[in-house]
């Protein structure tokens, strides 16, 4: 049984018609590829930022103790400044913007919560403490009980 070939009208020839499918699943296959290779670049790139990270942040500990003798007050503002720098770096990476993200998250979800008024505070407080005064003094009571009975069959008490 012969093979059917589709006439290509531009060039004058025969092109196979699986032909087609089989390039759209080779450009599928390098596309995935290269998601692959970027997805791994990506990786990497974050590795060396968080490397650059630690090293900024371990520098900045060693120097600010290295430089002992000059003054506290530009030893903490360059030990700052280095963090800020640190924090940005880590900020680019695909932790640190899902951090960020997650951040932002909550401070909207901080802002939609319904805090308690000041006399429902006091109200919950005066609960609280009162509820801890008295089990204080159940566990207290229990505990005297108990000794009263381990001294009463060990013959230590009176």
């Amino acid at each position: 049984m012969a093979k059917r070939c589709a006439p290509n009208a531009k060039l004058g020839v025969r092109v196979s018609p699986a032909l087609p499918f089989f390039l759209l699943e080779v450009i599928k296959h390098l596309s995935l590829m290269s998601t692959k290779t970027d997805a791994h670049a990506s990786k990497k790139r974050d590795t060396l930022k968080w490397l650059l990270v630690i090293l900024l942040l371990g520098g900045s500990i060693v120097s600010f103790h290295y430089f002992e003798e000059h003054s506290l007050l530009l030893r903490v503002i360059s030990l700052l400044l280095v963090i800020g720098i640190a924090a940005w770096v880590a900020s680019t990476t695909e932790k640190g913007r899902s951090t960020l993200y997650f951040l932002k998250e909550s401070h909207l979800e901080v802002r939609r919560v319904v805090w308690p008024t000041r006399q429902e505070t006091v109200q919950m407080t005066g609960v609280v403490l009162l509820m801890v005064v008295l089990l204080a003094l159940i566990i207290w009571t229990v505990d005297s009980i108990l000794l009263w009975l381990v001294r009463l069959f060990t013959g230590q008490g009176g």
